[in-house]
């Protein structure tokens, strides 16, 4: 693979591959290294790339398993809200309604981040990456039927304990 079609293969992806980092790291700068160790072994390998199907679907499962090797390296530390929250005070909306919805995403996040690995995952590829069942497939090594009752269990835990600490908060 040469320069050229590394640039038209790898780089259109290197947003989707910062934020499934930043989704195991919780941390800018620990994504970003992690994202630049991820390209780095790419650029190394370039002369094999051709003979995997979806060089995406590699540098997808490089950089999910190099996250999830940084994990086990280190203990776990508090995720990064402050883009959160800059994207929340950026709107128009009141200071009350800003705490409101920082409270819920990061109540959310929470949630997602208690799901098991597969689920967090797959949750993440399909409703945040938007990527089609056949690519998730693609990434895991999963078939379809495996990858939507995965989704399906996650998309109900998350939206379960959702439902129970709103009516928990709002009983008291």
């Amino acid at each position: 693979m040469d320069l050229q079609t590394f640039k038209q293969q790898i780089l259109p992806v290197q947003g989707r591959l910062f934020r499934l980092a930043k989704l195991f790291l919780r941390n800018r700068e620990e994504a970003e290294d992690a994202l630049q160790e991820v390209l780095m072994k790419l650029w190394m390998n370039r002369h094999q790339l051709d003979a995997y199907r979806s060089v995406e679907a590699l540098a997808v499962q490089m950089t999910r398993n190099l996250c999830l090797d940084r994990l086990k390296t280190r203990a776990g530390r508090p995720m990064d809200d402050g883009a959160l929250l800059e994207n929340l005070q950026a709107a128009t909306v009141s200071p009350y309604r800003q705490t409101e919805l920082a409270d819920s995403a990061g109540l959310m996040m929470r949630f997602v981040d208690a799901l098991p690995e597969p689920q967090k995952l797959i949750l993440h590829l399909r409703d945040v990456e938007e990527y089609s069942f056949e690519e998730i497939e693609e990434v895991t090594g999963l078939t379809v039927n495996n990858i939507r009752v995965i989704l399906s269990r996650a998309r109900k835990s998350v939206r379960e304990n959702y439902l129970k600490a709103n009516n928990y908060e709002a009983g008291h």
